[in-house]
């Protein structure tokens, strides 16, 4: 097995790892590493912007407000306004480094609005191609300063004496490969591939939260899973994600009679929070509608949102025809591996950034364009945690005599990776029902019982991905479970209202004290800040 060392070991290309590494790279040897292509990731799909109070009428503690508010005021405050505070230098970082935001023809950043925001605010770059500008930028900016090793699957974090010291992991070969570093960064993002409808780019299967699982690690929230209400839905699937900023330029959300279906539902009206959107979303179509966005209102609309131009185009709608067909998708997971704010978990040099890592800044349901915001800040306050850090001296770190290569692979009964999706959305969806959940939580305990988790390297690739799927269902199936209220994005029909004086700001943390599945035996905490 060839062992490859690394001052920091980072997991995953979206835009916190990538920004880690820039920040890194001056002073660190920096390994990082992506199972599939370094382009393929969330960040490099998101179409809206980055929010930030740089418009002189607005005030981060406008931005802060509207945070709180979408996100039902589930916060940790204190990381929540650390961040808001300092978007608008973030955004000036990034202009630095010649990312091309959108600016009028003044000179002035062009600033756009989405749902939960009562300011212009968002810093879009490409019109609807934000991402794609700033990853394109970043990648750029460290090509010749970082090794970025492609199509490399992570299996599990390895621990030795309480610390974390690298990963093992599998190429393109499936060769085993053992990465050892000093500080190992998971920045794998959410699972929103764990649902048939998702916004999400198709390798986003929870594989970092499965794997901090497996090591010890503490994860928290993980039933707030955000339902995007506008992605392309044509011909029986979806197509790709329609951003809000849509909806911010004047786009209406009307059923198949031309009738507008946010009319006195949110004083916000489309561009309500988005739960508050989904949930409406789901409830026409449940009575039989269609529901489609209307962009007649919209001057320019391709050249204003290109990409999105594009997935039409693509997907042989008519844009004359200026009503968009939609649907909710799984798109942001407000929870994951739990951090403070320097990015670290409760395993010693183990550290989380990006939508795989619960902060506390979205509450139970994100504020529109804060993703990338996190991803960065986070990026930034890590990167320079770690800096700060001494090295463990010494060669080698710890003897490593417990994996072996081998080429025996276990016949193991699993389910296919679409029957786990369709479980997810038919029990773990939008709205939730105490009987659905109980019936997924038998339906997944029915195959983790039979797998020990140890000898994840004998997994294929694909039995990986089923094993990380089921371990992460599980855990947002049974918090969910255990959340005995409806809050943004976690809605069940049995507690269909928020419960302030027992859940707000009450947070479910999860952590594994056994090896093996066959006993399903862990702390199931709660912790209240």
């Amino acid at each position: 097995m060839e062992t490859i060392k690394a001052d920091v070991l980072i997991i995953g290309s979206g835009i916190a790892g990538l920004y880690a590494a820039k920040l890194l790279s001056n002073k660190k040897k920096v390994i990082l590493i992506t199972k599939s292509n370094v382009t393929h990731s969330n960040s490099y799909l998101a179409q809206g912007g980055i929010a930030a109070s740089i418009y002189e009428k607005d005030h981060w503690k406008n931005h802060y407000l509207d945070t709180l508010t979408a996100g039902n005021f589930h916060h940790i405050e204190e990381a929540t306004e650390l961040m808001i505070k300092h978007a608008p230098d973030l955004i000036k970082e990034l202009i630095q480094l010649g990312v091309p935001f959108d600016r009028q023809e003044n000179g002035s950043l062009s600033l756009g609005r989405e749902g939960g925001h009562h300011k212009r605010r968002i810093v879009h770059a490409g019109g609807d191609a934000t991402g794609k500008n700033v990853i394109n930028h970043l990648l750029k900016s460290i090509e010749n300063e970082i090794r970025i090793d492609e199509q490399v699957t992570a299996y599990d974090l390895v621990i030795f004496e309480g610390h974390c010291v690298g990963a093992i992991a599998k190429n393109r070969k499936d060769e085993t490969i053992f990465y050892q570093a000093q500080h190992t960064i998971m920045a794998t993002g959410g699972a929103g591939g764990l649902y048939p409808v998702t916004s999400n780019s198709p390798t986003i299967t929870g594989d970092g939260l499965a794997m901090a699982y497996r090591a010890g690690a503490e994860l928290a929230d993980l039933e707030f899973m955000q339902f995007h209400p506008t992605v392309l839905f044509y011909d029986g699937k979806a197509h790709g994600l329609i951003s809000e900023a849509v909806r911010g330029e004047g786009a209406k959300l009307v059923n198949q009679d031309g009738i507008s279906i946010m009319e006195g539902i949110h004083p916000l009206k489309d561009l309500a929070p988005r739960d508050v959107v989904a949930r409406q979303i789901y409830d026409v179509m449940n009575q039989g509608d269609q529901v489609f966005l209307d962009i007649s209102m919209i001057k320019d609309f391709s050249k204003r949102f290109p990409s999105i131009t594009q997935i039409c185009i693509e997907s042989g709608l008519d844009l004359q025809i200026q009503l968009l067909p939609i649907s909710p998708a799984a798109h942001f997971l407000m929870g994951g591996i739990k951090t403070n704010s320097s990015g670290e978990t409760s395993i010693p040099r183990l550290y989380a950034i990006g939508e795989t890592a619960f902060t506390g800044v979205h509450g139970s349901n994100r504020l529109a364009s804060n993703s990338l915001l996190e991803g960065l800040f986070f990026a930034k306050q890590t990167a320079e945690s770690i800096l700060l850090k001494i090295d463990i001296e010494g060669e080698p770190l710890f003897p490593f005599p417990f994996i072996h290569e081998s080429n025996q692979q276990i016949e193991i009964s699993l389910p296919s990776q679409e029957e786990i999706r369709e479980i997810m959305l038919k029990y773990v969806g939008i709205v939730r029902t105490p009987e659905g959940l109980t019936f997924a939580k038998q339906w997944f305990e029915s195959f983790l019982s039979t797998i020990n988790v140890i000898k994840t390297i004998l997994l294929t690739k694909d039995q990986l991905t089923r094993l990380n799927m089921l371990t992460v269902g599980w855990l947002m199936i049974t918090s969910a479970l255990e959340r005995k209220e409806s809050r943004g994005a976690h809605f069940r029909t049995d507690f269909p209202n928020e419960d302030e004086l027992n859940w707000r700001k009450r947070y479910i943390v999860r952590r594994r004290e056994t090896n093996e599945y066959d006993q399903i035996k862990e702390t199931f905490a709660t912790a209240i800040y």
